[in-house]
């Protein structure tokens, strides 16, 4: 790229910016200095400029829009749920009046296994790590008083996704909101279920029809609705590099880019509907640089390889959460410095939305306070640092472009090795799909995320590595936080409710839909609409979801030594 090619590039971005709304906001440093929105070259530009561009353009890396954040800041979605729906509706209830404009759900272990509160294996475990939701009355309390057609919301569930999303729409319902409007995510990422965090329920095809299922519903009648969010955030958590969440997250994606292909879809109407979930660890900069490099990469697969012609085709959006495995025990308020690092480099890597961890969160699940704390993290560094007046503001750093450029090779040595996996074998899906489904049938996912992890642990065992107040700086006196504690009168109130529930439901509707269900899923129909009436008669997630594994089986991950 020459100089004229550049100024050409400025003069298209300076025409998008003009056209584009902005915030009415003070654009100015601390002193009173007008900053620009926008940093780059002048005259002759660096090579390979053309790979990091303007923000707004092809291939993204600097941004998905001319304005940044002057145009809209991200949106601050705190991941809360514990105990019982009105529980939780009242922590949401303090979140959104502390300044929150996005709710993320955190279901409880039965939940995200598809099973009711009264199965005796989800004994001890209702209410704990989230909420427990067994029917839609669940899903119309956790909601009540917060009008779904009026804000976003994001569900943190892969395997049980899809009847829980029917029982977020029944809800809905009775708001009477207008469903074809409704904005939102749901994570539904079943890949990284076998990759990383081990919560499936079916075998990997099944979960693949429901999921082809749901793109096509969402794409015909709620086109805003991101009916799939990729997570990264568990891959990364169960211990791997930065460039294999990036690459192993990416190609999950991909997989899904096949599946909605596969479908007849087309790709510039479905691809926004996925969205991408991240996690922002704590090295600086390399955090910055994986985001930047995951835009890059997604634009240029989807343009050149699967067909995208539109920039929306083509953009990554992503949610971040800041990094639960690097909140310690040991000096927990150290906890509140490192996650306003890693939300700041999320911030500085692009992100559309956003989680801060609470200090405690190591511990149990966030006090109110503690959720506080995590909310207004992020208010500081809107507000307060001047960060959100320039558009990738470390954009052209040698070092980031640096790191960048290096974790996008690595991505893509990745990339060919699950595409060699798949060589030789059938998918009706598309290349990258049956080199994620060889890699997760023979252990290759597992065995390359175990390795990283003991890499760094011992590293951190030997000392290379270092984490204050764990194996360094260990000297203090600590007094005991109070933590939030779930008591075992929740399950108790939450099996009675059930209980109840069942007895003043239609049982005979129950029976039928869920008859009309299974026969549905012999079929080659689409599911959503059986599930729905299932639902809207109140059968739970234990007894869709049962029904679902009779007809499907379950599933066995293969040993690996």
């Amino acid at each position: 790229m020459d100089a004229d090619e550049a100024e050409e590039g400025r003069r298209r971005w300076q025409a998008r910016y003009d056209a584009a709304r902005k915030r009415d906001a003070d654009f100015t440093t601390l002193s009173g200095v007008e900053v620009d929105p926008v940093y780059g070259p002048s005259g002759a530009p660096p090579e390979g400029f053309e790979r990091i561009g303007w923000p707004g353009e092809f291939p993204f890396t600097r941004g998905l829009h001319p304005t940044g954040y002057r145009g809209r800041a991200w949106t601050i979605r705190q991941f809360s749920g514990f105990g019982n729906a009105r529980q939780t509706n009242e922590r949401y209830k303090m979140l959104l009046a502390a300044g929150g404009n996005g709710l993320s759900v955190a279901f409880d272990m039965p939940t995200l296994m598809g099973r009711d509160s009264d199965d005796p294996r989800s004994l001890g475990e209702v209410g704990h790590c989230g909420v427990a939701i067994d029917t839609a009355a669940d899903m119309d309390e956790l909601f009540e008083g917060i009008p779904l057609a009026g804000i976003t919301t994001s569900m943190t569930i892969s395997g049980p996704a899809v009847p829980v999303f029917c029982m977020y729409l029944v809800a809905a319902e009775r708001q009477g909101a207008d469903l074809s409007r409704l904005d939102g995510t749901l994570q539904t990422d079943i890949f990284k279920e076998y990759i990383a965090q081990k919560e499936w329920l079916f075998p990997p095809e099944p979960h693949l029809r429901l999921i082809g299922d749901l793109m096509e519903y969402c794409a015909a009648g709620i086109p805003a609705y991101k009916p799939i969010s990729v997570s990264g955030y568990h891959i990364r958590e169960a211990g791997s590099t930065a460039a294999q969440e990036l690459a192993f997250t990416l190609a999950d994606g991909l997989g899904y880019v096949e599946l909605g292909l596969s479908r007849g879809l087309d790709v510039d109407r479905f691809a926004p509907g996925l969205s991408f979930f991240f996690d922002a660890h704590i090295d600086f900069f390399e955090e910055i640089a994986k985001f930047r490099a995951a835009r890059r990469i997604w634009a240029r697969w989807l343009r050149d390889k699967y067909g995208a012609t539109t920039d929306r085709g083509q953009w990554l959006r992503f949610h971040t959460q800041t990094a639960g495995v690097s909140l310690t025990a040991q000096q927990p308020y150290n906890n509140v410095v490192r996650t306003a690092l890693e939300a700041l480099a999320a911030v500085l890597g692009g992100t559309n939305s956003l989680h801060t961890n609470a200090l405690d969160e190591t511990l149990a699940l966030p006090t109110e306070r503690a959720a506080e704390i995590a909310v207004r993290t992020q208010q500081v560094i809107a507000e307060e640092t001047g960060v959100v007046n320039v558009a990738d503001p470390l954009g052209g750093s040698w070092y980031v472009e640096a790191l960048t450029d290096r974790l996008e090779a690595e991505a893509e040595a990745i990339f060919a090795k699950i595409l060699d996996m798949g060589e030789g074998t059938t998918s009706a899906i598309g290349p990258m799909t049956a080199g994620i489904l060889r890699g997760i049938e023979n252990g290759w996912f597992t065995s390359e995320i175990a390795e990283a992890a003991f890499t760094y642990q011992r590293a951190l065992e030997k000392g290379e590595k270092r984490i204050v107040g764990v194996n360094v700086h260990t000297a203090t006196d600590e007094e005991p936080l109070e933590i939030l504690r779930v008591g075992h009168e929740v399950e108790r109130e939450q099996n009675a409710l059930l209980g109840r529930r069942r007895q003043q439901r239609d049982a005979a509707a129950v029976d039928r839909t869920l008859r009309d269900l299974v026969a549905a899923a012999r079929g080659e129909g689409n599911m959503i609409p059986p599930m729905l009436e299932a639902v809207r008669a109140e059968a739970t997630l234990g007894e869709i979801c049962g029904a679902l594994r009779e007809e499907w089986g379950g599933y066995i991950e293969p040993a690996a030594f």
